[in-house]
């Protein structure tokens, strides 16, 4: 794939968040009353009356823009995530959510919302790393580390915590089981900026490492030995990617709840369109998640009265997405 049209790809997720300023409940501040009041900002169109003026303003830098924000971190954050932990235990069917990644972060998330002295950032990680690592130690033998172990490992965990998330629900105060139970379904509606404050250092600083380290990945994707031969410790290598894959996902999920299929089929749809390096791939992978979440979160804002969860969105999409992909991969292997 051409480098011009590489770019193209990273560089949609702006164009979308860009547009996305414009998409909201037509009552409250319609496109082309929101696209005259942003012409006026830069100098280029006449100024709204006073009131419609403040209140677009409000809607815009307070509400729109964290949200847009939010969704570009979530959806850079899940696929990267998800490409990363692909490459690195060479399956196309890890994903944070198959690894108990997600389930472990959401069970130290909502401890947090139960219990408010705690902080949600480092509950989410601290029940993430868990999860991984459990799963890890489940599958991880003389030989190395079974690939179906690992996935039946990440079902046995993903199950554990599922279990102590109900259990939390169920001890719950009332009045914070309500906020757990949507938080749950993956929501981008309570997006504010001190979310975008809070989310954006984990997750860009955990990005940047997976993209420094993604050479790294090529050369794991080799075997271990060939990967000894040319000075890279396979073991030391794979801490490098796990923790900075573990730190971005359950950031992504402290703030937004469960967003699942991000992580397990934006991947696949990416390594369609640049191949299998992992020095395009990622990069990709990360634009095309950000992408898409902005997209599907305008839509979960805008098709109905009221707004769905945009956890159902993307299972809804991902789901139909990633059996076609499956199909196709099978239909090729001759199965």
């Amino acid at each position: 794939m051409g480098g011009g049209r590489g770019a193209l790809l990273v560089g949609l997720p702006v164009v979308a968040a860009a547009l996305s300023l414009l998409v909201g409940p037509a009552e409250v501040a319609g496109v082309g009353e929101t696209a005259a009041y942003l012409l006026h900002l830069a100098g280029m169109g006449p100024p709204l009356p006073v009131e419609r003026a403040a209140l677009l303003e409000t809607v815009l830098w307070e509400v729109r823009l964290p949200r847009v924000l939010l969704a570009l971190l979530v959806g850079l954050a899940l696929s990267l995530s998800g490409a990363a932990l692909q490459a690195l235990f060479r399956n196309p069917l890890v994903a944070p959510e198959v690894l108990g990644l997600s389930a472990g972060a959401a069970a130290g998330a909502a401890l947090a919302l139960a219990l408010p002295p705690l902080p949600v950032h480092l509950a989410a990680f601290a029940g993430g790393a868990a999860a991984v690592a459990l799963t890890y130690g489940i599958a991880y033998a003389r030989q190395g580390v079974s690939i179906t172990a690992l996935i039946l490992g990440g079902v046995i965990v993903n199950g554990i915590f599922t279990a102590l998330l109900t259990i939390i629900q169920f001890l719950a105060d009332p009045f914070r089981l309500q906020t757990i139970v949507q938080w749950t379904m993956g929501n981008l509606h309570t997006a504010t900026w001190e979310k975008v404050v809070s989310a954006a250092p984990p997750i860009l600083a955990g990005s940047a490492l997976l993209l420094l380290a993604r050479w790294r990945l090529n050369v794991l994707a080799l075997g271990e030995e060939e990967a000894r031969a040319v000075g890279v410790h396979p073991e030391r290598t794979k801490l490098l990617i796990l923790i900075p894959a573990t730190l971005v996902a359950t950031s992504a999920v402290a703030v937004a709840g469960i967003i699942a299929m991000v992580g397990l089929t934006l991947p696949h749809v990416a390594r369609l369109l640049v191949g299998a390096d992992n020095r395009r791939l990622l990069p990709v992978t990360g634009s095309l998640g950000a992408l898409f979440l902005i997209l599907v979160d305008d839509c979960s804002r805008t098709l109905a009265a009221f707004e769905l969860p945009v956890g159902i969105f993307t299972l809804l999409l991902g789901g139909p997405v990633f059996i076609v992909l499956l199909r196709r991969r099978l239909l090729r292997a001759g199965l």
